[in-house]
């Protein structure tokens, strides 16, 4: 009898912590990419000061604000899913990007596109990012609670 109890707790603790989401919508996740856990791969950015010394006041405005369009339209694009600025730190780090594309060189390109970049204002660190599926869709959201645009 001791080894039945013992053979019955081997074979259902493994499942306990495995139980399936009671609320877990097949299409949804199969739309975002997701994997079991609600997961896909994407691309991070580290935005980084960069090596560029631009004097002209009104060309570093130009070309920041150049840097803010770029990210919309790449946002427009489901290109890039989260943007946004860092607060001072030693690493000299000004911002992120993640894109919902899993290929580094792609995502290369696409930086190439922002101004800041091509003009070596900002420069960049890229890493694999394994992150929720649903971070596409926030973004819908925000645009309803966003009162200000950049």
């Amino acid at each position: 009898m001791k080894n039945i109890i013992i053979f019955l707790l081997m074979a259902v603790i493994p499942f306990l912590g495995f139980a399936q989401n009671p609320s877990y919508n097949k299409s949804l996740a199969d739309s975002l990419g997701a994997d079991d856990y609600g997961m896909k791969s994407y691309t991070l950015v580290m935005l980084k000061t960069g090596g560029g010394n631009v004097e002209d006041k009104a060309k570093v405005d130009s070309l920041f604000r150049g840097h803010l369009d770029n990210i919309g339209r790449l946002a427009e694009a489901g290109k890039i899913i989260v943007a946004g600025p860092l607060g001072k730190n030693d690493n000299q780090y000004r911002g992120i990007f993640i894109f919902d594309e899993q290929d580094k060189a792609k995502v290369a390109e696409l930086l190439q596109t922002d101004p800041a970049i091509k003009a070596d204002l900002l420069a960049y660190d890229i890493y694999n990012w394994y992150g929720s599926a649903a971070l596409p869709v926030y973004l819908d959201t925000h645009s309803k609670i966003e009162k200000l645009r950049p």
